[in-house]
C-alpha cells in the first residue's frame, strides 16, 4: 500500500514504475550492501550510503545536503535502525523535491491567461531534444490546445526534416526555412504565424552546439529579442532538455547551459534505459530549476508530466 495518495491513472502509474526499474534495482541493491550485517544506522553505514547516493548519479552536493539531514535525525532519535533508513530516504528525498518542484501537476496545461504560451526548447544534439518537443506537441493537441512549431536548429538539416516528420505524424503546422537559415529569422516568423493562427502554444527548437559558449549565448538572447517584437513577454518557458542515462554528464551540460540563457524548467529524457534516475533529484537541487517533464519509455504518452509524489513513490516502492 502506497504512502502516497494515488494522483496518476493506473497506466501512467505502471509506465512510471516500469520507466525507473533499472534505477531502482541498481539502487536497492547497492543500498542493501551498504547496510548488510547492521542493525544501527551509525557512521559506517551513513559512509556507505553516501557511496551509494554518489554513485547512484544524486550528485555530490546533494548526496551531501541528504546525508546531514540523516545525521540531524539520528543525533535527535540517538537511535535509528538500518529497517528505517528506506523510509528516511524516501521522507527526505521528496522534501528535497518539494523545495524545487511546487507544484503536482499530471496534465499537461499551460497558464490561461498566456496566449499564444511560447516555449523556446534548449539542450545539446542528440538529448531527445527534438522528440521531445514532437511528444509535447502530440501532449498540448490531446488536450485540444493549437500548437505551431517553430524549426529554428537551422544548423542541421536533420533536425529541420525530423522535426517536420513530428509536425506531420501529430498534425500540426510547422515555420521552417533553409538549412543555415538565420534561427531568429525562423522564430520571428514562427510567432507571427502562430498569432495569426490563434494558436495556444507554440514551441521553439534551437540548436544545441556548446562548442562555443559565447556564440550559444548570443544567439539565444538573439531568438529572444526578435521574438519579443511579436510577443512583447516571450519566450514564458526555457525548457532545457537532458538525457538522463548520461548521468553526471547532464549536469555539465546544465551547468553550461544555465550560464548561457536563463533556463525556467527541465525536461529529463531516457529514463528508462539507465540506472541514472538519481541524475533527476540532483540536478533539481542542484540548479533550483523544477523539472517540468520526464521521458520514461518510446512512446509517445512516454512523456510525462514530471510528479515529485509519483516520482519518489515509484523509486521507493
Amino acid at each position: 500500500m502506497s504512502l502516497f495518495k494515488r494522483i496518476f491513472s493506473k497506466e501512467k502509474k505502471e509506465t512510471l514504475d516500469k520507466g525507473l526499474e533499472k534505477t531502482k534495482s541498481s539502487f536497492f541493491s547497492k543500498l542493501s550492501k551498504a547496510v548488510a550485517g547492521k542493525t544501527k544506522v551509525d557512521d559506517d553505514v551513513l559512509d556507505n550510503l553516501e557511496e551509494v547516493l554518489v554513485s547512484s548519479d544524486v550528485g555530490v552536493e546533494t548526496t551531501l545536503k541528504v546525508i546531514e539531514r540523516i545525521e540531524e535525525r539520528v543525533a535527535k532519535d540517538k537511535y535509528l535502525g538500518t529497517e528505517e533508513l528506506n523510509s528516511i530516504l524516501r521522507e527526505e528525498i521528496a522534501g528535497l523535491l518539494a523545495e524545487t518542484n511546487v507544484g503536482n501537476d499530471t496534465d499537461f496545461c499551460i497558464p490561461a491567461n498566456k496566449k499564444p504560451y511560447v516555449i523556446m526548447v534548449v539542450g545539446v544534439n542528440g538529448v531527445g531534444k527534438t522528440t521531445t518537443i514532437g511528444k509535447l506537441a502530440a501532449q498540448f493537441t490531446k488536450t485540444g490546445k493549437k500548437v505551431v512549431l517553430g524549426a529554428a536548429d537551422t544548423f542541421r538539416a536533420a533536425a529541420i526534416d525530423q522535426l517536420q516528420v513530428w509536425a506531420d505524424r501529430v498534425g500540426v503546422p510547422i515555420v521552417r526555412q533553409e538549412m543555415g537559415s538565420d534561427p531568429a529569422s525562423v522564430a520571428y516568423d514562427t510567432l507571427k504565424s502562430g498569432v495569426a493562427q490563434d494558436a495556444d502554444v507554440i514551441i521553439i527548437d534551437t540548436a544545441g552546439r556548446l562548442h562555443n559558449k559565447v556564440n550559444l549565448m548570443n544567439e539565444l538572447t538573439k531568438i529572444k529579442r526578435v521574438m519579443q517584437k511579436v510577443v512583447a513577454d516571450a519566450p514564458h518557458d526555457v525548457l532545457l532538455v537532458l538525457d538522463g542515462s548520461t548521468g553526471q554528464n547532464a549536469f555539465e551540460q546544465a551547468k553550461q547551459f544555465t550560464k548561457a540563457t536563463e533556463v525556467t524548467s527541465l525536461a529529463v529524457t531516457k529514463l528508462d534505459g539507465t540506472a541514472k534516475g538519481g541524475v533527476v533529484i540532483g540536478i533539481s537541487d542542484q540548479f533550483q530549476i523544477p523539472v517540468k517533464y520526464i521521458g520514461v519509455g518510446e512512446g509517445i504518452d512516454d512523456l510525462q508530466v514530471f510528479n515529485k509524489i509519483e516520482f519518489v513513490d515509484s523509486f521507493f516502492k
